[in-house]
Formats: structure tokens, sequence, C-alpha cells
């Protein structure tokens, strides 16, 4: 890069100054993980806006890693973010405000900058892709108390709950861990996520009408849309993109669960995408679209304490949550009298990534009504035929 170029970068850019980190710990800013060396004081060139911070502390030979911390940032324009390691916590801590204005005017003279790691500018378009519905109120509305999102804060969250095999392994990492603490030395600092019923029960509504409410999410979509996002629906996908990051980078058992939550809400609506919300649905396939190519990427890998756990093939075996509620949704768009030309466009290009990738077939094996499953699928609804029917004709997707 041009020296004249990169001093303006680096004086209009974000620095975050990491002081006293160990050798060896993993430290992460968006898509990009760097390994501390010695000389090693933090990163700078950082474009402003929303940010995803983590870091794994090592063993001194650098073998094993704790849980992964992580916290969002809303840098401002030559904002200097300081943040100094607690050798007794084994964790990065605030500093005081004089002293944090202190670090700022050395970083800003440059004082700093043969330590400071530039912030790789080629992956920020990847990273915007992953981000730009996360906005400052967003971090505001679902960060936990000290902003920190950790699994070590999650022990005991969901115990009583059905886990698949991803959180089954991660529960695994974390008892296992040399890092490991116990339960009662962490109090669940857990984020404050929109809570999203799975089931939907009311009280003097007939069975048919339930059983329809919860075949299609749509109604569920409009109260919440109303009730908790104030009606803006980039406030929705913003806690699904902020879950997704904190899942994936932060290593969080919570937001995986809330991930989990939010992509069976909406693709588990049939009205919707063809009634009002086709604007909000392109956008939705277009998010995970980007998720789960970036999740699905061979070489993306944090070392030892990396992604690499997460988004294994098992996770995304065909019998899979996800597998079974896309293969609803595709169908449900495909053969669709009249949708939307986008929202049929970002459809077939999110199907044929999941084919390509990971090798999945969304041929339909049965059909009733309207609604698609496989003959030997545990969630699909049981039907009840209460008069023959005289035949029955089924074309495939």
């Amino acid at each position: 890069m041009d020296p004249d170029k990169a001093l303006e970068l680096v004086k209009s850019g974000a620095t975050l100054l990491l002081l006293g980190v160990p050798q060896y710990t993993l430290i992460g800013v968006d898509t990009q993980v760097f390994s501390v060396g010695p000389a090693f004081k933090g990163i700078k060139m950082i474009p402003p806006g929303v940010h995803f911070v983590f870091y794994s502390s090592s063993t001194r030979d650098g073998k094993e890693f704790s849980p992964i911390i992580g916290f969002f940032i809303d840098a401002g324009h030559s904002q200097v973010v300081v943040r100094v390691w607690d050798q007794q916590e084994e964790r990065l801590i605030r500093v005081p405000e004089e002293e944090e204005e202190r670090y700022t005017q050395a970083v800003r003279s440059l004082e700093f900058d043969k330590n400071l790691g530039p912030y790789d500018l080629s992956l920020f378009a990847e990273w915007k892709r992953l981000s730009n519905y996360i906005t400052k109120s967003t971090i505001e509305r679902l960060e936990p108390i000290g902003g920190e999102i950790t699994v070590t804060h999650e022990s005991g969250m969901v115990k009583n709950t059905c886990k698949s095999a991803l959180e089954r392994a991660l529960d695994e990492q974390l008892k296992n861990s040399k890092f490991s603490t116990p339960t009662e030395k962490h109090p669940k600092r857990g984020c404050y996520y929109t809570a999203i019923p799975r089931i939907i029960k009311r009280n003097g509504v007939e069975s048919e009408q339930l059983t329809s409410l919860n075949l299609d999410k749509t109604e569920l979509l409009e109260t919440l849309l109303v009730k908790d996002y104030g009606g803006a629906e980039e406030s929705l996908l913003g806690e699904l993109q902020f879950a997704f990051i904190a899942f994936l980078m932060g290593q969080s058992l919570e937001a995986f669960m809330q991930w989990k939550s939010l992509v069976s809400l909406l693709l588990g609506c049939t009205e919707a995408p063809f009634r009002t919300r086709s604007r909000l649905f392109t956008k939705f396939i277009k998010v995970i679209y980007y998720q789960l190519k970036y999740g699905l990427q061979k070489d993306r890998s944090v070392g030892e304490a990396g992604a690499s756990v997460l988004l294994d093939d098992s996770w995304f075996s065909s019998d899979s949550f996800l597998h079974r509620l896309c293969k609803d949704f595709f169908s449900l768009v495909e053969d669709a009298s009249i949708v939307d030309g986008d929202l049929l466009s970002w459809t077939r290009k999110l199907k044929e990534m999941l084919e390509n990738s990971l090798g999945w077939e969304f041929q339909q094996i049965s059909a009733i009504d309207g609604i698609y499953f496989e003959e030997d699928d545990e969630y699909a609804p049981v039907v009840e035929m209460l008069d023959e029917p005289s035949g029955s004709q089924h074309t495939t997707a």
C-alpha cells in the first residue's frame, strides 16, 4: 500500500489497543484472527462501524486454549478502544478514563504504530455482509451486562432443552476444558435476546385454529415485529446477525439457540412471504445465504479454539432442522403462483449453494394439502383424512 494512503487509514480508522496480552493468545476481529507475538499491542486501520472482538488465552506452550470471550463495539472515526490484560482473571478489562485518554493520545501520536497489526481491508466487505443490520442500538439492546459473551457464563441456561449434536459438542468442550471454572464463580449473564415461542398456546382457541397457528408462524411473526421490534424489520435481522456472530465467532451456545429460533420462525411462515413481508423475506434469505456461505468455507478455523468444531458436516446433516425447514420453504416459494422476483432469485441461490456445498436434496417425498414431509420425519404433522381421496397428483419442485 502507498505509504501516504496507509497513514491516512491509520489516522482515520479505529484502533484496538490491547496491552499486556500473553504470547500465543488468539485475538480476533470480525473474520480475522491474530496469534499474539511478543511485540503485539493491538490492531489498527479498523473501518468505523460495528465490529466483534474475541479472544482465547492459551497455556504457556500455546497448545491448549480457553473458551472464547467476545464483545461487540461500535467504533467511531479515529476512535481508540483500550483494553488491558488482567492476569488473574485471564481476560481483557477496561482502564480508567484518564488512563484511556493518555493511551489514546499516544496512539494518535503513532507511539504504538510499529506494534499494531493492520486490519485486512480486503476482508471488510465479507464482514459487512455478515453484520450490515447490526447497529449501536442492536448491541445496546442485546449485549449482556458487562458486554462479554462467553459460554462460561451460560452454564445451566439450557440444561432442560433438547440438544443437537452441535450443542452437545459445545457442552462437552466446556466441561473438558482445563480452563473451565465452577459455575458459581460466573453468574448467569446471558444476552437479552427476544423470546421466541417454539409452540403457540392459547386458551379458548379451537384445536384446528391452534394447529393452523403452529403450522404457519405468520401471525407470531407479525406479533413479535410489533411487540418486540417496534415494527422495524431491520431490528429482527440485526438480532439474527448478532446471534450468528456470537455463535460462530464467540462459540456461544445461547446465541446458537437464538439463531435457530429466529431461523425456524421465519422459515416456518407460509403466508407472510407472499402477503406483506416479501421484502423482509428477501433480506432474510440473503442474510442466511451469506451466513451459511461463510460458515461452510472449509479453511475457516481459529486454531484449537476455533470455529471448525462448530460448522462441521455432521451439523449440516440431511436430518438437521435446517434441512427440513429449507426443504419446506423452498417448495413453498418455487410452487407459489405469485412471488416476488428477488425473493425467488435469492431462494434459488440459497438452494443451489446448499445442494452444491452439502449435497442436500430437496425433493419432496409426500404432500397433503400443501404440507410437505418425509414419511419418517418426526416433526411432520399428524394429518387425519376425514374423506377418502378420489385421487392425488404430485409434482416435485
